[in-house]
């Protein structure tokens, strides 16, 4: 996935909280079909706001990311939620166009 990072509980601090610029993270499922029509969406807007923006994907069936799962309330996927400074800024449940997102990035930015 072009520009794309994947995160687990050990890494999640690291890679998004202590991003310096907002990070956007997909809380998805393999087996998901909505998960799967999001993802071309979050690779073209990962083009899109290169440096800008970190698009991050967490695999909620992973046992490595299940905690953060359950930290930040997903009940279903995907789930989108926009941190910036380490704080979540929106959250975003089921498919979210592409500009419906860019709105949303352009907020924290």
């Amino acid at each position: 996935m072009a520009g794309i990072v994947a995160a687990i509980n050990t890494d999640f601090d690291q890679i998004v909280l202590a991003s310096e610029v907002p990070v956007l993270v997909d809380f998805f499922a393999d087996w998901c079909g909505p998960c799967k029509t999001q993802t071309p969406t979050l690779i073209e807007l990962s083009e899109v706001y290169d440096g800008k923006i970190k698009i991050v994907k967490v695999d909620i069936d992973v046992e490595e990311s299940q905690e953060l799962a359950t930290k930040y309330g997903v009940m279903s996927v995907p789930t989108l939620i926009l941190f910036k400074n380490g704080e979540v800024e929106d959250k975003m449940v089921g498919v979210t166009s592409k500009s419906v997102l860019e709105q949303k990035i352009e907020t924290v930015l």
